[in-house]
């Protein structure tokens, strides 16, 4: 993906490809974890949902500071702290559902010099606004493909 138009696609199906994969699905399936450090279905969503907010409270502070540092965050100690396992799925997939129309709204609406803002993210470096998008598309195949593997038994 090299294009926002592209990256901002790949956000906008993410709901409805995890929906489609989820399918059917029994609890059994999807709350079972494939390996002992290797995240349930269930735990992906989860995280999916959780991580959503924090890609808007980013995004909010940086527009309204300049180059803020951004605090790390700690995904397995969430997956645990927030007991994951148990949650609903289809509830923890409709509230990412809304949370991410909520985010794509919120780019439409920004400013070409919005775009361009940025904050220093912990491991990454210096990210703007446009860079956190292509990282957002990218997490969402990287965990898409993590729930199509744990949904099939794999690590």
């Amino acid at each position: 993906m090299t294009t926002v138009a592209e990256q901002i696609e790949r956000l906008r199906r993410t709901a409805d490809d995890l929906a489609a994969a989820l399918k059917g699905m029994p609890e059994a399936i999807v709350a079972k974890r494939p390996a002992e450090k290797a995240w349930a279905a269930k735990e992906v969503v989860c995280h999916l949902r959780d991580v959503e907010e924090l890609w808007m409270n980013r995004f909010q502070t940086i527009l309204a500071n300049d180059e803020p540092k951004l605090l790390p965050i700690d995904p397995d100690a969430w997956a645990l702290d927030r007991q994951y396992l148990r949650n609903d799925v289809a509830e923890a997939l409709a509230n990412f559902r809304v949370k991410r129309e909520g985010t794509l709204k919120f780019l439409s609406a920004l400013s070409p010099e919005q775009w361009e803002r940025a904050g220093l993210h912990p491991s990454r470096g210096r990210l703007t606004v446009r860079d956190f998008v292509g990282f957002m598309a990218w997490h969402d195949d990287n965990h898409l493909d993590q729930l199509k593997r744990a949904l099939d038994g794999k690590p």
